[in-house]
């Protein structure tokens, strides 16, 4: 099959979360297994680095047309780990700083959705499936049925559209229905939803299907307090509803190669992650002790992450013989709670408030226990990154967290971590009491940890299930 996989992000030239690791990793094992698979994003020049964009080539250029608009559309390409990508230039839109919070963002991906399909015939390749992401690209489906199916190449495209994350739908005012995107009247249902312009009902309306980052998310979406007011939308049609479980890729993301690690280790070779827990209390300057279990977090300070629960029992937490580290940025009030919170708990606690790839490796690596307790997770890729590096987690019930992680049964020996069911602040502290006593156990606590390194996350068998559901469509 021939597939074009559109997001407006994609590793390892551009990403700034989940998205971009999934559109580097998802292609790269379809192609694997026999697909010619290529990736368009946008140019963004001021955000990829000039390494990567000495790498391109000009393929040519067109026009594109958003309602009164024509504007122009240049064409690079540039081949990474044998996938070939495509990035869509335009100065106006897309060289500028920050790939997103722009306040003509609505304008900017509309033509950035309009421009995958008028390049077709540029690169010269009209693919059996076409794969758009999120609300960014969730116009290609529409604009492929509304403007293009009367050309002979395009009409046998099929269409699939994936939702990372339901809260961030593309919502703007419904003027720009016409006057921007350019819809014919008769169209207008396509896109329109509660009295606003929705780009990402426009995906789900008119794509062949649509998925979920997870099984449990797509059952969860059907649901308002999941849904964000498209339940209604989603409900009558689950016929084409499919969830299919995120991976990650393996070879990035190892503690046998990470060269972030203070040491490198396996599950034959488990001893030295004490040496990463050691350099980690070193790096942040918290007191060592390898029988004191360290629990870290690497997050967004957000309420969708659970740091309202957090909040409420650190303290409780604190009280017994642990020490807890937290690397993320977000909403003021908890980067304000977390760094008064250091000042109290000098010994026993460390807030970073940053994001850096080379200290979360080591917070995976170094930390006994990874903290994750979401309202809600389409997906999440944390949780599987610290099982993979031997950390346990300890995870609410929702979304990719519930599909991920198996509830610890010390009496069998089977599961991978601790998880809790309600969005309550007591049953988490619950699931943090039942891994902290667990440590004290050696013998169940190094089978669980080996359990955990042994889950395979890779991205095969979730490529085999998207190109099950292509060959569907």
């Amino acid at each position: 099959m021939k597939i074009l996989y559109v997001a407006s992000e994609a590793g390892p030239f551009i990403r700034s979360g989940g998205l971009g690791d999934v559109a580097a990793a998802l292609p790269k094992s379809i192609k694997a297994l026999g697909h010619d698979v290529r990736i368009v994003i946008p140019f963004y020049k001021q955000d990829i680095p000039l390494s990567f964009q000495q790498t391109m080539a000009f393929v040519g250029s067109t026009f594109v047309e958003l309602s009164w608009r024509r504007q122009y559309c240049g064409v690079y390409e540039a081949s990474y780990d044998g996938v070939t990508y495509y990035f869509i230039d335009n100065e106006y839109y897309f060289n500028r700083k920050g790939l997103y919070g722009h306040f003509d963002d609505g304008e900017r991906y509309a033509f950035f959705s309009r421009a995958i399909l008028e390049i077709l015939p540029v690169i010269d390749f009209f693919p059996d499936i076409i794969h758009s992401n999120d609300w960014q690209t969730a116009l290609v489906p529409a604009f492929l049925d509304v403007f293009y199916r009367f050309t002979e190449e395009y009409q046998a495209i099929k269409t699939i559209f994936t939702i990372h994350n339901i809260e961030f739908q593309g919502k703007y005012d419904k003027c720009i229905i016409g006057d921007i995107l350019g819809m014919p009247s008769w169209a207008h249902s396509i896109v329109e939803n509660d009295n606003c312009a929705n780009f990402m009902k426009a995906g789900i309306e008119s794509a062949n299907a649509v998925t979920t980052v997870s099984e449990t998310y797509a059952e969860e979406i059907l649901h308002p307090f999941y849904s964000y007011g498209l339940d209604g939308i989603l409900e009558n049609r689950k016929f084409k509803l499919f969830g299919v479980i995120n991976g990650i890729d393996t070879n990035l993301y190892s503690p046998k190669t990470d060269k972030a690690l203070f040491a490198n280790y396996t599950s034959r070779s488990i001893i030295k992650k004490l040496d990463n827990k050691k350099g980690l209390c070193e790096m942040v300057n918290l007191p060592y002790k390898a029988e004191r279990p360290v629990i870290a977090m690497v997050t967004r300070l957000t309420e969708q992450k659970g740091m309202d629960l957090v909040m409420a029992v650190i303290e409780q937490i604190l009280s017994a013989d642990l020490q807890i580290v937290i690397l993320g940025k977000g909403d003021w009030k908890y980067e304000q709670a977390l760094k008064d919170l250091e000042e109290r708990y000098t010994n026993k606690f460390r807030a970073i408030i940053n994001f850096s790839a080379d200290i979360a490796s080591k917070l995976y690596a170094g930390a006994d226990m990874f903290l994750m307790p979401s309202k809600f997770e389409p997906c999440g890729l944390s949780q599987m990154l610290s099982m993979s590096y031997g950390t346990v987690p300890i995870v609410r019930e929702t979304g990719g967290l519930k599909d991920s992680v198996i509830p610890f049964n010390p009496e069998t020996g089977v599961g991978t971590g601790f998880t809790f069911v309600t969005y309550n602040s007591y049953d988490m502290l619950d699931a943090v009491w039942r891994a902290y006593a667990l440590y004290k156990d050696k013998t169940k606590w190094d089978k669980l940890v080996k359990n955990t390194m042994n889950a395979d996350f890779s991205w095969a068998k979730s490529a085999q299930k998207y190109i099950d559901i292509y060959e569907k469509i």
